[in-house]
């Protein structure tokens, strides 16, 4: 398939370096396996990106077997958080919400993590719940939604969970946030489920089958999203897949020489591109993997697991069309603060209203 012209989106025309006398809000995402930070000032109807940052701190590493954070993956953790924080403080932030996901939500040792992070970094992690998160991770693709289809499938990979929300677009507004018929919080992600299938001296097709039927089984019992099975059936829907597996599956696709936000975010991919590029990894040793430049070693041994998570979704749930999204939770987070920053502000300005009394 083409590349397609990238979305519009949140993000405006690109990053800037000075920020003047416009507010800085930012997104801290936690997850099982990444640390992920977004700077941004208002910027019309979106934002315009000040400071990203993003490392693999595998925090949930081990934890599907011992039910607890080690205290490596909490020391890598710490570390990303730590940067965090300096450049929240650098930028002087007027409002920031850090959230933790999957790992700190079932991790017996989780909140003594939390208020470990508050006591050396200054940040105040709140877990969220499933259904927050899946929420988010809508609102932060929102401007990737084709709004002439029926409607939508957002999956949101993590490297703990997986959340699918399912979107209807019909009679929708041409703007704002669509109704979320249902969502679904499963507990497998990358690196939960690369941890429950090793993978050996060699990929095979039979291994990665094993852990498509293993997603396939939980996402099959739910059922509350069945009203919406006929709009699938007929192909009137598509997904938009947002995560690091995803994207680098589309890197691959596109045979970048080095990965680009610009190119990824927002291009179509059919389903049987999908299930190509799956299918070339599937060939591929771990350090072949690991040479690709859009997958690299940090994510070589996760980037299958994350395919065949795609695939079960698209086993089950069919769709032609691919969207996939280099964004998410923090543009989630973002567009939310600066929603709230206007509303107040509409408030405060409320004809009639008493200024002194705010």
């Amino acid at each position: 398939m083409n590349e397609a012209p990238r979305a519009p989106g949140a993000y405006g025309r690109g990053r800037t370096r000075s920020t003047g006398d416009i507010p800085c809000y930012a997104a801290l995402d936690l997850g099982t396996n990444n640390c992920r930070l977004l700077i941004a000032t208002p910027n019309g109807a979106g934002f315009r990106v000040v400071e990203a940052y993003s490392r693999i701190v595998r925090l949930g590493e081990g934890l599907s077997q011992s039910g607890r954070l080690s205290e490596p993956a909490m020391e890598r953790a710490l570390a990303a958080l730590k940067v965090s924080a300096e450049k929240v403080r650098r930028r002087r932030v007027v409002r920031l919400r850090a959230i933790a996901t999957q790992a700190c939500r079932m991790a017996e040792n989780g909140p003594e993590f939390i208020a470990r992070v508050a006591d050396e970094t200054g940040l105040q992690l709140q877990i969220i719940a499933p259904q927050e998160e899946a929420r988010l991770s809508v609102a932060g693709c929102l401007n990737l939604l084709d709004r002439t289809a029926d409607a939508a499938l957002v999956v949101d990979v993590g490297g703990g969970s997986t959340e699918l929300s399912w979107v209807d677009l019909r009679d929708a507004p041409p703007t704002g946030t669509p109704p979320i018929r249902a969502w679904l919080s499963i507990p497998i992600g990358v690196v939960t489920l690369a941890e429950r299938f090793p993978e050996g001296e060699q990929a095979t097709e039979a291994w990665f089958r094993e852990m498509v039927e293993t997603v396939k089984t939980e996402i099959a019992a739910f059922h509350r999203a069945d009203p919406m099975r006929e709009v699938f059936d007929a192909d009137r829907a598509h997904l938009i897949g947002t995560s690091g597996a995803i994207t680098s599956l589309a890197g691959l696709h596109l045979e970048l020489p080095r990965y680009d936000r610009n190119r990824v975010d927002g291009i179509w991919m059919t389903r049987e591109e999908c299930e190509a590029a799956a299918r070339r990894l599937l060939v591929l040793s771990p350090q072949g993997r690991a040479d690709q430049p859009c997958i690299g070693p940090d994510r070589a041994d996760l980037v299958l697991a994350g395919a065949a998570i795609l695939e079960a979704v698209q086993e089950l749930w069919p769709c032609s069309r691919v969207r996939v999204a280099d964004r998410g939770l923090r543009e989630g987070i973002l567009i939310s603060l600066m929603a709230d920053r206007g509303r107040r502000r509409k408030r405060r300005h409320r004809p009639g209203r008493d200024l002194a009394a705010e």
